[in-house]
């Protein structure tokens, strides 16, 4: 833990900084650009907070799933030590990446919530719920790809292409129920879904999320995260020695 946070937040001026700067730009850019053509957000006054709501648990998800399916090569030189495994590296990541993104998320929201005097009062049950789902759902998409792109260097590109859509199809700029029919039906099975729909439930009294279904997004969670360990544990050596 201590190395990654060398390597990744130690090199560059700011540090940490840059970890805070880069989320924030996103919800100022979203809440700027649909504040010029719509005259409210769909829930609320705030595009600061609608946004801030949406982005944060998309934004913990993919910085956990991203850095943990690079964890192996990352600390391969590290893993030829017999005392540290796969294992090792995959939770440094996972556990470093996912408090910094509970950190950054907390002082977001503090921020924005200073900055527009907005009376808000959170409901943390849901928000906390939100935030584990998306740092399980990270971990096992993560631990999958860390074994799928060690055995077949082609899907980490595959992947890209396949996820390019993933912000879009989140319901981050949009309510779920705003959708046709046919989209909800689609979309209901994206568990990204899921966990922003609970999430803005934390930060909006009125808002229900029915569509919501935490079961769900553990299921596939602790699936994928199976699918992973156990890949992982069958072919560690052969994707170490590539």
């Amino acid at each position: 833990m201590l190395r990654e946070m060398s390597t990744r937040y130690g090199r560059t001026p700011g540090g940490y900084i840059w970890g805070i700067l880069e989320p924030l730009a996103a919800i100022l850019f979203l809440s700027v650009g649909f504040s010029l053509v719509l005259r409210t957000p769909a829930l609320g006054t705030s595009f600061l907070l609608f946004y801030t709501s949406g982005y944060l648990p998309f934004h913990l998800y993919q910085s956990v799933s991203n850095m943990v399916a690079a964890s192996v090569r990352f600390s391969k030189p590290l893993l030829k030590y017999p005392a540290v495994t796969w294992l090792d590296a995959v939770l440094a990541r996972f556990l470093l990446n996912g408090l910094t993104g509970i950190l950054i998320t907390a002082i977001l929201t503090a921020g924005i919530l200073t900055v527009i005097d907005s009376r808000t009062m959170l409901d943390l049950p849901p928000i906390i719920e939100a935030m584990s789902l998306a740092l399980l759902l990270g971990l096992g998409v993560g631990v999958l790809n860390c074994a799928l792109s060690g055995l077949y260097p082609l899907w980490e590109v595959i992947w890209s292409i396949l996820t390019r859509p993933l912000f879009l199809a989140s319901g981050i700029i949009y309510l779920f129920e705003s959708l046709p029919q046919l989209a909800q039906d689609i979309l209901w099975y994206n568990p990204l879904v899921h966990i922003v729909g609970l999430m803005r439930t934390g930060f909006y009294p009125t808002y229900t999320a029915a569509h919501v279904s935490p079961l769900y997004v553990l299921s596939v969670s602790l699936i994928l995260l199976t699918m992973g360990l156990l890949l992982m544990g069958r072919y560690h050596r052969e994707i170490l020695n590539r």
